[in-house]
């Protein structure tokens, strides 16, 4: 009996982390038994190989949100950062060659900065403030590439972003995404700064009073926000084999959905690189899934995938709750 007790409190304390890994277990049994090709060798690179852009946006996002704070310019900076490294690449008016790539990551790094000083040190709130630079950098990425497609991108990002780049049968953009969220993983568990991070969106104030720079902390998670969103740009790019200035407007999106399936909350403090490497994998493993249902409209698909993601967030709401009502007990 006391055992029992035992393994209810601890599922209870850590029911934000499991309520979305039995989400993702029953979704995996689901669609390996209606669909057999769910569970082929193919398909699995083909999921790692979509979520892996939008699993270093949202190493980035993750940052963000643990202090309580939004970024809503990543799909724009992810696009103009994209585009960017094309133009230099192509030369028609300055030829950087591959060095490009690292230009046009500083490029994305300084629209972190702005946005970082502007809302940590001016005080835009930075819905506002991302809001404006979603703008900004969307209408930049039109002006640079003329509002044409531009169809030569590094054979560096090919190579990278290609399903067929494997090291032992793993697309080595997985790999790139992995090594990504891991660094972040380690950054928020093991350093100063991750701790600052979560005190930061926890409670602000008793932070400052503790010593920590609150303003600081959030001026780097929006730079770290706009660098992975920088290096999501490049891998999409190579995926695509051009730079689109009109493409990637689903990666805000697809980002905060995974790192709020995950468990990470919107409102700072709570959550982790763990949670949302288990909302990565139930967006990724829904998206795939629901795609390949027989016998379902096409045009049904996208209201059928929102559906299953509101009902996996209420799964996380509740569980949350229960989280919350063990720690006051305890």
């Amino acid at each position: 009996m006391a055992q029992r007790q035992t393994a209810v409190a601890w599922a209870s304390r850590n029911a934000r982390l499991l309520a979305p890994l039995l989400t993702l277990i029953c979704m995996i049994i689901f669609f390996s038994i209606v669909t057999p090709v769910f569970r082929t060798t193919q398909n699995l690179q083909n999921v790692i190989t979509q979520i892996a852009p939008i699993a270093v946006a949202a190493t980035g996002i993750t940052f963000v949100l643990l202090c309580a704070e939004i970024d809503l310019s990543i799909a724009s900076v992810a696009t103009f950062t994209g585009v960017v490294a094309a133009w230099f690449w192509v030369g028609d008016t300055v030829a950087l060659g591959a060095w490009g790539i690292p230009v046009a990551l500083l490029v994305a790094a300084g629209i972190g900065l702005l946005n970082g000083y502007l809302v940590a040190y001016v005080g835009i709130p930075s819905f506002m403030m991302t809001l404006a630079m979603l703008t900004i950098a969307r209408g930049m990425s039109i002006f640079v590439s003329e509002g044409k497609p531009i169809f030569e991108v590094p054979p560096i990002l090919k190579s990278l972003g290609s399903v067929s780049s494997q090291f032992l049968g793993i697309p080595v953009i997985g790999l790139f995404a992995l090594g990504v969220v891991i660094l972040g993983d380690f950054v928020l568990s093991y350093t100063k700064f991750g701790r600052y991070v979560y005190m930061t969106g926890a409670n602000r104030e008793a932070a400052e009073m503790s010593g920590v720079n609150t303003r600081q902390v959030v001026m780097m998670s929006l730079v770290i926000s706009a660098i992975t969103a920088g290096l999501t740009g490049l891998l999409f790019i190579g995926r695509l084999s051009s730079a689109n200035p009109s493409a990637g407007d689903d990666i805000l999106i697809q980002t905060i959905a995974a790192v709020v399936l995950g468990g990470t909350s919107l409102f700072g403090g709570e959550g982790g690189m763990r949670n949302t490497i288990l909302g990565l994998l139930i967006y990724g493993v829904l998206s795939n899934g629901l795609n390949l249902l027989p016998n379902i409209p096409i045009t049904f698909k996208l209201a059928l995938q929102g559906i299953v993601l509101l009902a996996a967030l209420l799964l996380n709401v509740f569980a949350l709750r229960i989280e919350r009502v063990q720690t006051r007990a305890e």
